[in-house]
């Protein structure tokens, strides 16, 4: 039995396992090693970490949790059941786990646009986040995809990072007549026709090539096509979810199941690195009170025992 099982090894469940291992818990950490952000080359807006490969700040993160005796398990998590007051959990072998507390920190996916050639460029020249890449991107030329209205709002924030910006809706004519009045006031261009392909060289985005054999030259691109859950451990266990799709959660990354919580991109909608691992340790400081309270609780009745 552990104290506390947490799937999930990015900058959440890393930060949650090094608080509790610090607090002399068994904490035991499952991940498969594929993060949402593992095509990224540069991981930004971490204080002392701005322009880390997010591979070497897994694994530095990894190296530090060895001296706090955190358990760690490179296998994918089938299933998770919550029974009589502990957690269940198998893994892709059949191998069983049972804890006390559960930390869910398996965060999100992207919904990738089906766009040929995109792949050679994402994570290099094609992003989704601009927060995370705008900066490597200021006064590029930037094509923001979003089919029928998704791509306004990203458009239009991306007028910070640079003034030549031209919005892509890929074939679909949704916008709204104020839609197109924010994006001329503001010098936003707009292309609705259909997307043939995406062409560059050594993952750096250099022009759009359109269905009518029109062609756009472009260095970066962004995009807004929504993401999803990384797994379903969250609806096995019975979570709420937000209308944005990630999972409910309130104070101190609680869940609605006792016992259970939530941390980085798979709770709330602030998606960011430092905040993902703020969340690990708030996460990981509820866990451990939890955890006193459960021992102390106990202490009086082996006592009488």
């Amino acid at each position: 039995m552990y104290d506390v099982i947490i799937i999930g090894g990015g900058p959440a469940g890393l930060n949650a396992a090094m608080v509790l291992g610090r607090c002399r818990r068994k904490v035991l950490l499952l991940d498969t090693g594929k993060t949402r952000n593992r095509w990224s080359h540069s991981m930004n807006g971490f204080i002392t970490r701005d322009g880390t490969n997010p591979k070497e700040f897994l694994e530095i993160g990894r190296a530090e949790l060895q001296k706090y005796n955190v358990e760690f398990i490179c296998k994918l998590v089938i299933t998770a059941t919550y029974s009589k007051g502990h957690f269940v959990v198998n893994d892709e072998d059949g191998t069983v786990y049972t804890s006390h507390k559960l930390l869910l920190a398996t965060g999100l996916k992207d919904k990738l646009p089906e766009l040929p050639g995109l792949e050679e460029l994402y994570g290099i020249s094609v992003h989704h986040c601009q927060y995370c890449d705008g900066w490597e991107s200021s006064d590029k030329a930037i094509a923001v995809y979003g089919k029928d209205r998704k791509g306004v709002g990203q458009s239009l924030a991306m007028k910070t990072w640079s003034d030549n910006i031209t919005l892509y809706t890929d074939g679909t004519d949704k916008l709204t007549q104020s839609d197109w009045d924010r994006l001329k006031l503001n010098g936003v261009a707009v292309c609705t026709d259909k997307i043939e392909r995406l062409e560059g060289a050594d993952g750096r985005l250099q022009r759009i090539v359109l269905k009518n054999g029109n062609v756009k030259e472009q260095e970066v691109m962004f995009f807004n096509t929504g993401t999803k859950q990384q797994c379903d451990l969250g609806v096995q266990l019975g979570c709420e979810f937000t209308n944005k799709g990630v999972i409910k959660t309130r104070r101190l990354q609680k869940s609605n199941i006792p016992g259970l919580f939530v941390a980085g991109d798979a709770a709330r909608d602030m998606q960011m690195v430092i905040v993902a691992a703020a969340e690990g340790a708030k996460a990981g400081v509820a866990i451990n009170m939890e955890l006193e309270q459960l021992y102390l609780e106990r202490e009086p009745m082996l006592a009488k025992s």
